[in-house]
């Protein structure tokens, strides 16, 4: 992980949460709003601070979506990580976390 950009992400509360989780994507993922250009398929760390939790922790991933600069709509610059199988844990928790409100049809970052 140590060539790898690094990306930080503090979720303050599930409503954030919510509209940055991605879970269409196996093992989950995560919009991460940032200016910075990124590729498709780039390996990217994530320090990520979740909701009540005392500290950060770092996954690896590789980045799905891109909503670039000028991008229209509610859409904000950044970009869509999929968290590798080794973060299950992590999509666990968010799950948990987001329990009866992934189907409400809430909008997101990313869709």
């Amino acid at each position: 992980m140590d060539d790898h950009p690094v990306l930080s992400l503090t979720i303050r509360d599930s409503s954030m949460l919510l509209a940055v989780y991605m879970p269409f994507l196996e093992h989950g993922g995560l919009f991460v709003p940032t200016k910075r250009h990124y590729r498709l398929g780039q390996e990217v760390v994530l320090s990520l601070t979740l909701p009540e939790a005392p500290e950060a922790v770092t996954v690896a991933g590789r980045v799905a979506w891109i909503s670039p600069l000028g991008v229209s709509g509610r859409r904000i610059p950044g970009i869509g990580v999929h968290l590798d199988r080794e973060a299950q844990s992590i999509c666990d928790r968010i799950e948990t976390l987001l329990a009866g409100q992934l189907d409400r049809g809430t909008a997101t970052y990313t869709l």
